[in-house]
């Protein structure tokens, strides 16, 4: 993997390589280079699995961290590939050409985070949330809470539990939590 490693940063300019084990580690591309190392490592290195793909929103960065999940069946080896972009206006270029699942994983980013995948098929047809009207859910800036209260109406006789007190009276009253 270590040699795989070294072409990453040296072919690829890979700014950050941080191995967690002998055999996963991930490193950060710029993303305009990403594609070119996906297929690098498809085709050259063997990671011929793409396991899946990702997004975590950094708004105090105001940026998206896409994570591509890679693996290597001959080595038993994971490597996962980072690239950040920017929130507003966020895009990648599509894998989809790479490996044809990757458009479900775009599908459901662009759903969710509101990135865009240009020319991955089926990007702009509902996906899970057929119908929705508010921005993406699993942006940060989103409001579940209000969100819920604004569509859903109060059932009498439901209440909300303290879980910890939940938890000390029903679950554990023996024992001091």
């Amino acid at each position: 993997m270590q040699e795989r490693l070294s072409e990453l940063e040296k072919r690829y300019g890979a700014a950050e390589i941080r191995r967690q084990r002998d055999d996963l580690a991930f490193v950060r591309l710029e993303a305009d280079r990403a594609v070119d190392a996906l297929t690098y490592l498809r085709d050259r290195a063997g990671y011929t699995h793409l396991v899946f793909l990702t997004a975590v929103d950094v708004i105090e960065r105001g940026l998206f961290r896409l994570t591509y999940m890679l693996h290597n069946y001959d080595e038993v080896s994971d490597v996962g590939v980072e690239v950040e972009i920017p929130r507003e206006h966020a895009e990648m270029e599509s894998i989809h050409s790479l490996w044809a699942h990757a458009a479900t994983y775009q599908r459901e980013l662009n759903e969710m985070f509101g990135i865009s995948f240009p020319g991955s098929p089926r990007l702009e047809e509902p996906f899970i949330l057929e119908g929705w009207d508010d921005i993406p859910p699993m942006r940060r800036e989103f409001d579940t809470k209000a969100y819920s209260e604004a569509r859903y109406f109060p059932r009498p006789g439901r209440t909300t539990h303290d879980t910890t007190e939940h938890m000390k009276e029903k679950l554990y009253p023996e024992e001091d939590i």
